[in-house]
């Protein structure tokens, strides 16, 4: 069975035919480094990895660049107002740079306790100013761009015929500042921005034969996917807001540079609610990882995540996230009782057969809740098996490879779960001091002999 890919572009699923047999060349969306992470990060960045991980146990070398917006991301994603890193730069007093730096490294930090795998090429938007500069002088030149009194430049969209056929917009849908005020200076208010005039106050800022300015938010990642993936390259992904405005940018301005096709194949996530109810700030659910991590381990995430199609809505809420965390430990509960076991002899063919619908169903535009409910039916035979004695060869090397897809790493779990239980023992340890600084000492070598028959063993201290 071939692998099929939802294409956003078509609006249909497609046979995944590479450019490059053997190779896939895949550019996701990065994060924009002003704040710390959240669970709409942990949803774009879990999918996409699990993507990467599919194709890469399916034989394909993976190029996958990842860009870290550090600059020209204006609030609203319109073409007035202030950068949200200078925004957030005034407002803890750092310097830029330093923001984005400390949002970065809290946002890797996030994505390894996710186990998602780093990206091949991570690379930032201010180091590859230059290079936007050229590709905006090259639009200028194709005459799809204008430059204004102001020393603004913008792209010319209704001359560009192929605009809004990624969105299915018209052109008086359009409009680049649906939520913060259309910028005065430009020809049409669909027209978006390649380059933008620093004016005063504004921080980050470079030299450019227009002005002094920045560049406009879609030009990064246009340079940067080009820049290591050439031309035309195979998948290009990002959450569902990401089309518009940013995608659809993106692929004029590419093509209209370039001449060739952008992307063969544009993936999209679809968004994240709490309880229903759109994240926000504002309105008081903007739930962020570190936070969750506290309440959740990053494993338990994960496979919560992924009991969600990724083109599906996903509701964070609480109780079904408790459940998830539940099923994943009794599936790692099994799994670990298979790894104590040393099993030869012929492998059950039914595990072949699990097996065999695991990868079908990531087939099928990378069915994960699918996937995942052949991972249960493989814990459930693991577990009949367990009990009636029988041979167990063929289960871990099965379970590994289902593991390795879906990016659940069962050292990590254990390393949570060896911690929380030192954790727990230094709080009974505490409590039997206490008890012991009271006189109490009944109660304090009650406790210490029950644990005693747990094989628990609980020490005391001179106090």
């Amino acid at each position: 069975m071939a692998l099929k890919i939802y294409n956003s572009l078509t609006k249909t699923k497609q046979e995944f035919v590479p450019i490059e047999k053997g190779h896939v060349g895949m550019y996701v969306c990065g994060p924009t480094v002003y704040g710390p992470s959240h669970v709409g990060h942990a949803r774009t960045y879990v999918n996409f990895d699990t993507i990467r991980r599919y194709l890469m146990a399916s034989g394909y070398a993976v190029k996958f660049v990842e860009n870290i917006t550090d600059v020209g991301h204006l609030v609203g994603d319109g073409d007035n107002g202030e950068d949200k890193i200078a925004k957030q730069a005034l407002k803890e007093n750092l310097d830029p740079y330093a923001i984005a730096y400390k949002y970065e490294c809290m946002f890797f930090d996030c994505m390894d306790k996710l186990n998602i795998l780093r990206p091949s090429i991570s690379c930032r938007a201010t180091g590859f100013i230059p290079e936007m500069i050229d590709m905006v002088q090259t639009i200028l030149d194709k005459g799809y761009g204008y430059v204004t009194p102001a020393g603004n430049v913008y792209f010319r969209v209704r001359d560009y015929h192929k605009y809004g056929q990624l969105s299915n917009r018209k052109l008086d849908q359009a409009k680049s500042g649906e939520r913060i005020e259309v910028a005065d200076d430009k020809e049409n208010p669909e027209d978006f921005a390649l380059w933008k005039t620093a004016e005063g106050g504004h921080i980050m800022k470079w030299k450019s034969p227009w002005g002094v300015g920045y560049p406009g938010w879609h030009l990064e990642c246009s340079v940067m996917s080009r820049k290591f993936l050439g031309d035309t390259f195979d998948i290009h992904g990002g959450g569902l807001d990401n089309i518009f405005p940013h995608h659809e940018s993106e692929f004029a301005q590419s093509e209209v540079t370039t001449g060739k096709p952008f992307v063969h194949y544009f993936m999209h996530n679809n968004l994240v609610t709490v309880n229903g109810t759109k994240m926000g700030k504002s309105l008081g659910n903007f739930i962020t990882l570190d936070d969750l991590f506290t309440r959740h381990s990053p494993m338990a995430v994960r496979y919560f995540i992924l009991n969600y199609h990724y083109r599906s809505p996903l509701d964070f809420n609480e109780t079904e996230i408790t459940k998830a965390e539940e099923q994943l430990s009794k599936i790692l509960e099994t799994y670990q009782k298979i790894a104590k076991t040393n099993s030869n002899g012929a492998k059950n063919a039914q595990i072949d057969q699990i097996y065999a619908d695991f990868v079908a169903a990531m087939d099928e535009d990378f069915n994960t809740p699918l996937a995942i409910s052949e991972l249960l039916k493989l814990t459930k035979l693991a577990n009949s098996a367990i009990a009636a004695g029988e041979n167990l060869a063929g289960y871990k090397e099965v379970f590994d490879k289902m593991f390795y897809v879906l990016g659940i790493d069962v050292n990590v779990v254990e390393d949570k779960n060896n911690d929380n239980e030192e954790k727990l023992l230094g709080l009974i340890s505490e409590i039997r001091n206490e008890l012991r600084a009271e006189k109490n000492y009944a109660l304090s070598d009650k406790i210490r002999d029950s644990l005693s028959v747990l094989g628990i063993e609980s020490k005391d201290r001179k106090i």
